[in-house]
């Protein structure tokens, strides 16, 4: 494969070319060379796009993956397609599955059924067995075996031992903790944010005091035990202002955000629609806002796909009995560029979708430079486009943004000696 990618702007503040137009030369999946004027060699894929900006390969930590066991919903075939649709050559994924990852054997099948992909997959291992809640799992073996960090996904550790025992157990080896702030006890059957719209549509609401004591209990005892914890999709303005807090004493609290919930507020329920039904939910315009200031201020490190693929047959269904998820992998960017766009240089964007991901698993994050395997996207922070039903890749499509106008488009990726251009 031979690769010139023409005038983009390189957005790379460790390059000494940071900020600069450059030509980038790509063969047999390493960078070649970077300079000016550079004459396409015979054969090569030309990329000569006006407006486009080159950074090293993102990385999501919010996707949910179908395989195994729920493949009708995504394979990691469409999963790939999906994220390299959306700018990403690497991804974290939720142990989810059924069985879900829970042991060596599991994190090892999907490190080897992901090997040869373009995008690159890391295991986050299960804390408890099953995902139940009850008993750890073997955190070492699955972090030798290539888990990259550890959490129960979308079921969130209710047990407050529990989270401390996962806690002093990565500690050992530098690991983190990811989880869910959602009180299940709290929020029992609960559809949507509590508020006026919850009570006005007559739905059960989630209040935010569920998310909120998760996170003062996932606070304290990270401060406890001296480890490291990701307060991982929080939605609510009062957690906001803990995590800015837990930062300020000095404590190894870190906190992301789904992309969605920078978008979107509890008014787009006001249909009944159940594409907005997710977890955590929409909240009101003032916790959206809070979000925003959030990530502006640096108090968010992460901002998550959390793409949970889900069919028709769970979507399209009274409010109350539809399931909570949307897809999210192909519209991180445009939210981003699209919402925060005159709060956020390029370069923190790219800080928040490649190099924070990668620090905080511990992960080196991929050099521009030549010589080094490239693992780039290509993207347009200007260029203006509608999602539209044919821009989907996964083998789901619960997502309430059909229709929605963005500005900030991803062009292509490279990455394992593969390039993929997005389609239009």
């Amino acid at each position: 494969m031979v690769v010139l990618i023409k005038q983009a702007k390189i957005v790379d503040p460790a390059s000494p070319k940071h900020g600069e137009e450059m030509d980038v030369l790509i063969r047999d999946g390493r960078i070649e060379q970077i300079d000016t004027g550079l004459a396409p060699p015979k054969g090569a894929t030309l990329i000569d796009e006006a407006g486009t900006c080159l950074s090293a390969g993102w990385m999501d930590i919010g996707a949910q993956p179908g395989d195994p066991g729920f493949e009708h919903r995504e394979d990691l075939q469409t999963l790939g397609r999906t994220a390299a649709a959306g700018g990403f050559t690497a991804l974290a994924v939720a142990p989810n599955t059924f069985p879900c990852v829970d042991s060596k054997s599991q994190v090892q099948y999907l490190l080897h059924n992901s090997r040869e992909a373009l995008v690159e997959l890391y295991p986050i291992g299960a804390v408890s067995a099953h995902c139940e809640g009850k008993d750890l799992t073997e955190m070492l073996d699955m972090r030798q075996a290539g888990a990259v960090a550890f959490s129960d996904g979308a079921l969130a550790i209710q047990h407050g031992g529990l989270m401390m025992r996962a806690l002093l157990y990565v500690k050992a080896f530098d690991g983190i903790v990811l989880n869910l702030p959602f009180d299940r006890s709290i929020a029992v059957d609960g559809q949507m944010h509590e508020g006026y719209i919850s009570t006005v549509l007559g739905l059960k609401g989630i209040p935010s005091m569920a998310e909120e004591l998760m996170a003062i209990r996932d606070i304290s005892l990270a401060a406890y035990t001296g480890s490291r914890v990701l307060i991982h999709g929080i939605s609510a303005a009062e957690t906001v202002e803990l995590i800015r807090a837990a930062k300020a004493r000095g404590e190894q609290v870190f906190a992301s955000t789904p992309a969605l919930n920078l978008a979107l507020d509890d008014r787009r329920l006001e249909g009944f629609d159940s594409l907005c039904k997710v977890l955590p939910p929409l909240r009101s315009a003032a916790d959206r806002e809070a979000l925003l200031q959030g990530l502006a201020d640096g108090t968010i490190d992460l901002v998550v796909s959390n793409h949970v693929p889900l069919e028709e047959e769970a979507k399209s269904l009274e409010f109350p009995y539809a399931d909570f998820g949307a897809i999210g992998l192909e519209t991180v960017y445009p939210i981003l560029q699209t919402h925060l766009g005159d709060r956020l240089s390029v370069e923190r964007i790219v800080e928040l979708l490649a190099v924070r991901p990668r620090q905080l698993l511990g992960l080196p994050a991929p050099a521009i430079e030549v010589g080094a395997p490239a693992n780039l996207t290509l993207f347009q922070p200007d260029a203006t486009w509608t999602y539209e039903q044919r821009h989907i890749l996964s083998r789901s499509a619960n997502t309430p943004l059909i229709g929605t106008t963005f500005r900030g488009r991803v062009l292509a990726v490279v990455n394992r000696g593969q390039l993929s251009i997005r389609q239009e």
